[in-house]
């Protein structure tokens, strides 16, 4: 594939897919409910936990920049095998976010925008057709995927910008901004409020990081297009922790307006449609719509990148011969230029999943909590590979972490042991369910691998031939091999 990517646009993929517009409209409901207003403040610890793994990440990419990112990763500095696992553990990800973050749209803007009753039903065929134009547009060009997903990003800084900032001039004007609702429990009782919880179940204030854990994921996007990036070992890294650092202080500043003009938090919490309701109440029709349909589109563009994404992880492992009908998904499509049969599969799998948990009564919550799982157990996989593996990685070309490698690895894996803590909740019943039923699959497939080829058919291209095709601008030894039809 072509590297046609700059700086701009690796920001805007990693930008995009965290798309705080996406996360807060998600999961600000829930945790309403759950932790009551005072649990946005649990947003900021999540931010400098999340830029910490970011870092780790930027200093993997900038000395292995190809796609599959995890999934490449591991297989290097572990094994093939538990590459291959991280690999799957991804496809899982982002096959079940991206239809959260398009149902959001379905369920938690549209109804308001249009005035209409929002149902499981319309949801369920709102957000396959957003799906569908989705799978259309990045199974057709990479060029204009980049292009729709570089102005919807654009829309997107500019868009939440315009909006926290109206809501807090509106609110001081009227006399209805209310600092004092940001340290409120609303219906959440005090008494226990900060408490770990015990073994099946987290403390209120606890559940609040599931908002900015949902959020604030994804950034590692940027990394799974280096083989499309000019100078991915600079560019990546860079993309990866701007984008969460300046999400984190834009979002921090929306939930804070948000929460000021809640007004009853009681009450807003249930609503199904939270954020949407404070900003038509405060702006008025008109100014508020207009701003819902900028959100809108920022979220469409957050289930592009998403889609993409993961298009280019099941290419990358099909092109290695690991993945089910990997002759067919790792074709690169010649008139589009594009892994054209791996969107198409990538749409079919969301909209498969979509017709399960559309029919669950909490649809919502459960998307977004087993998007929220995930990532965990990949950036803790990866920050312990990177922790243990470290001194054998190949010279960075471009980022390294220097005297900050080792507070950040000690923050990043504190965070990640007390996030994963927080889904012992029983609550997550139903996510757990769906990672056990995609584990199982993917185990399945692993077996049949190993009987098939054993070990030594799961060997990957040397570290180091990373710097050498850097170095001659040209696909990996990997890509070359999937070319050509040999074996990797």
């Amino acid at each position: 594939m072509k590297r046609e990517l700059g700086r701009y646009a690796s920001f805007a993929v990693a930008f995009g897919f965290v798309s705080i517009a996406t996360g807060i409209f998600t999961a600000y409901g829930s945790v309403l409910n759950s932790s009551g207003p005072m649990g946005i403040w649990t947003w900021p610890v999540v931010v400098v936990g999340q830029l910490c793994v970011a870092l780790v990440f930027g200093a993997l990419a900038a000395r292995i920049p190809v796609s599959g990112y995890a999934y490449q990763w591991t297989s290097r500095l572990a094994n093939p095998v538990l590459g291959w696992i991280m690999g799957w553990i991804s496809f899982t990800f982002l096959s079940v976010v991206v239809v959260a973050v398009d149902y959001t749209i379905a369920a938690t803007i549209l109804p308001v925008l249009f005035q209409y009753q929002g149902t499981s039903q319309n949801a369920w065929v709102i957000t396959a057709v957003v799906l569908l134009l989705q799978a259309v547009l990045v199974a057709l060009s990479t060029r204009v995927t980049q292009r729709v997903n570089n102005v919807a990003v654009t829309i997107q800084l500019i868009g939440m910008v315009s909006l926290t900032v109206l809501l807090f001039v509106v609110g001081a004007v009227t006399g209805a901004l209310d600092f004092g609702t940001l340290f409120s429990t609303a219906d959440v009782p005090r008494d226990g409020y900060f408490s770990l919880g015990g073994a099946t179940s987290a403390g209120p204030w606890a559940l609040g990081f599931l908002l900015g854990a949902f959020t604030i994921v994804g950034f590692e996007s940027a990394a799974n297009l280096a083989e499309e990036t000019r100078d991915p070992a600079r560019v990546v890294p860079k993309a990866m922790a701007q984008a969460v650092l300046g999400l984190g202080v834009l979002g921090m500043l929306f939930l804070i307006a948000v929460t000021a003009l809640a007004g009853d938090p009681a009450a807003l919490a249930r609503s199904d449609t939270p954020v949407a309701d404070v900003i038509a109440r405060v702006l008025g029709s008109y100014v508020g719509k207009g701003l819902l349909v900028l959100v809108v589109v920022s979220i469409f563009s957050c289930g592009l990148v998403i889609l993409l994404s993961g298009a280019r992880l099941v290419w990358a492992m099909a092109r290695d011969r690991r993945f089910p009908g990997w002759p067919l998904l790792r074709r690169i499509n010649p008139a589009t230029g594009t892994p054209m049969n791996a969107a198409v599969l990538m749409f079919v799998i969301a909209q498969v999943l979509l017709a399960l948990f559309a029919r669950s009564t909490q649809a919502l919550f459960s998307l977004f909590s087993a998007a929220t799982l995930l990532p965990a157990i990949i950036y803790a996989a990866t920050v312990a590979l990177y922790v243990a593996k470290r001194r054998s990685l190949p010279p960075s070309r471009g980022f390294q972490l220097g005297r900050w490698e080792t507070p950040v690895l000690v923050l990043a894996a504190v965070w990640l042991a007390y996030e994963l803590l927080i889904f012992r909740d029983a609550s997550f019943a139903e996510p757990w369910l769906y990672v056990a039923v995609m584990f199982a699959l993917g185990a399945l497939y692993l077996a049949y691998l190993l009987v098939r080829h054993g070990t030594a058919g799961l060997t990957m291209p040397d570290m180091h031939d990373i710097d050498k095709a850097l170095d001659d601008d040209t696909p990996p030894p990997a890509a070359r091999a999937g070319a050509t039809g040999g074996r990797p």
